[in-house]
């Protein structure tokens, strides 16, 4: 017999990856961020849309100056876009910094914080419930599902990302809190709360979603968490209410600046327009779709129109019927808690956006469903997981039938991300999946006008005009229309439509300039000046009023104001036509040094100079 010894066998690599919990959730964190990546790595590829990313990044110059002390001050006192965001604004004004207008590091910025989210979801639930395999479908669908993929393929929406990375991060503090309280940790709590706000204020709800933590799955109300893995302190519902009143205000005071943002940019549905009963309606519908959006996600879209009062009694009472049932059923099965919180923490996160204060033209969105959605996916998720141990399922065997369905999320949503590319392909996807869209209609116009197709625009936006008579933006593309093939009292006549049918003030700007530009073509100097005029006091850098007041004083001959407007003008919106205009006012004012200089700047700004040249003298011959 041999008196050698022999080693033990060495584990193999991946026999040392799984080796504790630890490193499996890091290997399982890390799955979920290059799945995450690779789904959205198209987004790369893709540009900015005409769907508010011009006015959140490409045509925002206060964003498009990037990171300054001056942005910052904008950021915090603006309420452009009918909305108080300043952490928005100061992201993309950061992507500006670092990417100019390259749209490929703005995507990329929102897909980098959605798989942020993925892991900050899986990390949160696997430490709050100790399971780790529900923890990690739940991050998983909502990684892949198609919903989400509105929020992370359109670069405006970053405000979704961003509210909810702090939200995530305030929910995991509030766990460390629980289990050790100070103030310190109330007070990251309440910081990264109100980070949160100021991305964006849909997550004004989250001391309601503490609540619902507290009974499931920290087990601080009613005693321990059901699967027993947190044993901490029961506490008092009036204590765990009133241990919540800071955050509570903070809420409030959100809401109170949400809604003077919202008025203030006319973004805020009228009780005329959208008659109460008709907010009640369509909220039951939408809760009801977003349920059925979460099982069959299909017939997606970039708008999804307000029905108004056009919902047949049987869509209405199923909805009613069928949310009430599910409600029903989770009382039933209270004892599993989980559902409780699921169920409400859906129904509670949407109750902003459900439309009972309706902001916007839309009956729902996808983008709403971003953060509401985690709930459903946890009553699934841990339902399912109850369902196969209660019948002695091992968790291997629910591998395929687990990654079958992420495999078929993963699917719809590349064809999803494929429609987000540009505008003519995310605006007739909309159009091809709704019905009666106004908003598509128009964009699609839009889209078309920006590819040089006016003549086929104009059908859009005319559809737009038939299927709502009282469609501000279709009546302004007409009047650009119109006064672009020289109907100028037409074009008039649809500007002033715009003014009695919208409160928008950028709107209202846009319309109003318009209006100056083509009574100054038809020679009445006073209605041009007041138009220009009003424009400018609702929108004081707008540079197409600057110009026209800048044309109309060097007709008159005060070459000063000229000089002074058109200055103006190029600091606010540079163009190669405007600063050939400035040249010529000073020349006349014998300012021949000034003059060279702002010809070099027109040179460096335009592709086709001669082009610019010619576009600056028709201006000054009308």
């Amino acid at each position: 017999m041999s008196g050698r010894v022999t080693d033990p066998p060495r584990p193999t690599a991946g026999a040392n990856l799984f080796a504790s919990p630890q490193k499996r959730n890091l290997v399982f964190g890390l799955l979920l961020v290059v799945a995450t990546l690779a789904l959205y790595n198209p987004v790369s590829r893709h540009a900015f849309l005409n769907y508010d990313d011009d006015r959140y990044v490409t045509e925002n110059l206060h964003v498009r100056a990037g990171l300054h002390w001056e942005t910052v001050q904008w950021a915090f006192t603006t309420f452009d876009q009918a909305n108080w965001h300043p952490l928005t604004w100061l992201s993309h004004a950061l992507d500006c910094q670092l990417f100019h207008l390259n749209p490929a590091g703005h995507h990329y910025t929102n897909v980098l914080l959605h798989a942020c989210n993925v892991l900050l979801l899986f990390f949160l639930l696997r430490r709050s419930t100790g399971l780790t395999g529900p923890s990690l479908m739940v991050a998983a669908l909502f990684a892949l599902h198609p919903v989400n993929v509105e929020s992370v393929a359109w670069v405006a929406e970053r405000k979704n990302l961003l509210s909810m990375f702090f939200f995530l991060l305030a929910l995991g503090a509030y766990g460390n809190y629980a289990r050790k309280p100070s103030v310190a940790r109330y007070l990251a709590i309440a910081l990264c709360f109100a980070l949160g706000l100021m991305a964006k204020p849909q997550v004004i709800t989250f001391p309601f979603v503490l609540l619902l933590w507290d009974y499931w799955p920290l087990g601080r109300m009613f005693g321990a968490s059901i699967s027993g893995f947190q044993k901490l302190p029961v506490k008092p519902i009036s204590w765990l209410i009133l241990e919540k009143l800071p955050l509570m205000a903070l809420s409030v005071v959100s809401a109170i600046v949400t809604v003077r943002a919202q008025t203030a940019g006319g973004a805020v549905g009228s009780v005329e327009e959208y008659p109460f009963s008709s907010r009640l309606e369509n909220a039951a519908v939408a809760y009801a779709r977003y349920v059925g959006k979460a099982f069959w996600p299909s017939k997606l879209s970039a708008m999804y129109p307000h029905p108004v009062n056009s919902l047949a009694t049987w869509q209405i009472l199923a909805a009613f019927l069928f949310l009430l049932a599910v409600t029903v059923l989770i009382i039933i099965f209270r004892r599993k808690r989980y559902l409780v919180v699921g169920w409400l923490w859906f129904l509670g996160t949407l109750v902003p956006m459900i439309g009972l204060v309706q902001v916007g033209s839309q009956a729902m969105a996808d983008r709403y469903a971003y953060l509401p959605f985690v709930g459903l996916f946890i009553m699934i998720c841990w339902g399912f997981a109850d369902w196969a141990a209660g019948r002695h399922i091992s968790q291997i065997t629910l591998i395929v039938p687990s990654l079958a369905v992420l495999l078929a999320l993963a699917v719809v949503s590349h064809r999803t991300i494929g429609y987000w590319n540009d505008d003519l392909t995310l605006w007739s996807h909309a159009l091809d999946v709704t019905h009666r869209n106004v908003f598509a209609e128009d964009s699609m116009g839009g889209a078309l006008v920006n590819a040089g197709r006016i003549e086929e625009a104009i059908g859009y936006f005319r559809n737009a005009v038939e299927i709502n008579p009282r469609d501000p933006l279709g009546h302004f593309n007409i009047g650009a229309y119109e006064q672009q093939h020289g109907q100028l009292q037409n074009a008039i006549e649809q500007y002033q439509t715009v003014l009695v049918l919208t409160s928008d003030s950028g709107l209202r700007s846009r319309a109003l300039g318009n209006a100056g530009s083509a009574y100054r073509h038809m020679g009445d100097a006073i209605q041009a000046k007041q138009n220009y005029e009003e424009a400018l006091r609702l929108s004081p850098d707008q540079g197409m009023s600057l110009i026209g007041l800048g044309l109309l004083a060097q007709k008159s001959g005060d070459l000063p104001e000229a000089i002074s407007q058109y200055s103006h003008a190029v600091s606010v919106q540079p163009s190669a036509e405007g600063y050939l205009l400035l040249v010529n006012a000073l020349k006349q004012s014998g300012r021949g040094g000034e003059a060279q200089a702002a010809i070099e700047e027109a040179k460096r700004l335009s592709q086709n100079f001669e082009q610019a040249q010619q576009n600056a003298d028709e201006l000054l011959a009308q």
